[in-house]
């Protein structure tokens, strides 16, 4: 195999931060992050009322939203990444409902995988019970089981978590999207983990500038409408949305009655400012994956034709 190519690949993995001008996929992101969001918060309070099945569905009902969302925008992000047409919103949705299972039938394996892994590792322990020999072979056991379980959490953070959607994305079936993982697990692991410290490096700044916008402009915005609407309330309780929060994060009891309209208002019009600073990492997370697949892919695909010729 020629050498790997880091430059092209650390340039790709930067180049990811221009999904934060991908509409289609924001739009899709957004969605989805408000309505799982919604059926959350729902689960929490039906929670608080006792009615634990409905809390249950609930719950399952954001996290299906936020899965299936977030596969919907891969797809779109993916159809950039390669320079396919990009699909329409709803055609991206009906393709996640149609693939997504793949996603999980690829984890299922390689859960079943390391599953296998620790029971073995399980029976070297067993035997490390042994009179006599069980020290020794303790002494082997410790050194072999702590390289296994690092490279074996390496593999999963850098290859199985973050490569399993993308493979399913491109358009791999559920038995492809196992081959092409293994394939990665064999000969990436150390490719696909420098590439994935750079992407979360990405993903931070990123973050870090959304939330920087968020606190600047919230704290602005907070002090603006305590001087000019006449808002008698502390800068940060109109603040609370832009964090995440709402009206169950402030004592309403030393809140003044006629505030109370611009607080609500406050807090959805934060909660939608909170979404978006969301987003924007969660974008720039997703099409650096769908790079550092296809920059893997295609070194593979390199490989391939050096043995062929």
């Amino acid at each position: 195999m020629g050498r790997f190519d880091w430059w092209q690949a650390i340039v790709r993995v930067l180049g990811s931060i221009e999904a934060v001008r991908d509409g289609r996929a924001m739009y899709v992101l957004l969605a989805a992050f408000a309505a799982a969001g919604l059926a959350f918060a729902t689960a929490q309070a039906s929670l608080g009322r006792g009615e634990i099945p409905w809390a249950v569905g609930q719950g399952a009902a954001a996290l299906f939203i936020a899965f299936y969302g977030s596969n919907a925008a891969g797809l779109l992000l993916m159809d950039r990444a390669l320079g396919r047409p990009p699909r329409e919103v709803l055609d991206a949705v009906q393709d996640a409902l149609g693939v997504g299972h793949r996603v999980f039938i690829t984890l299922a394996v390689v859960a079943l995988a390391a599953g296998m892994l620790i029971a073995v590792l399980a029976g070297l322990f067993w035997l490390c019970r042994l009179p006599t020999v069980g020290a020794w072979l303790y002494a082997l056991v410790v050194p072999l089981t702590v390289v296994v379980l690092g490279l074996a959490m390496l593999a999963g953070g850098a290859v199985v978590g973050p490569l399993t959607g993308p493979t399913v994305w491109a358009g791999a079936s559920s038995w492809q999207s196992v081959r092409q993982v293994a394939r990665f697990l064999r000969h990436h692991v150390l490719h696909a983990a420098v590439m994935m410290v750079g992407l979360s490096l990405v993903t931070g700044l990123v973050g870090a500038g959304s939330g920087f916008v968020v606190m600047a402009g919230g704290r602005l915005m907070a002090e603006a409408s305590v001087w000019l609407i006449g808002v008698d309330v502390p800068p940060e309780v109109l603040m609370v949305g832009l964090f995440g929060g709402g009206l169950s994060n402030i004592n309403a009891g030393v809140v003044p009655p006629q505030a109370l309209g611009y607080i609500r208002a406050a807090a959805i019009g934060g909660g939608v400012v909170f979404s978006l600073a969301l987003v924007m990492p969660t974008l720039v997370y997703l099409r650096g994956v769908c790079e550092i697949y296809l920059t893997l892919r295609s070194r593979d695909a390199e490989d391939e034709l050096t043995r062929g010729g």
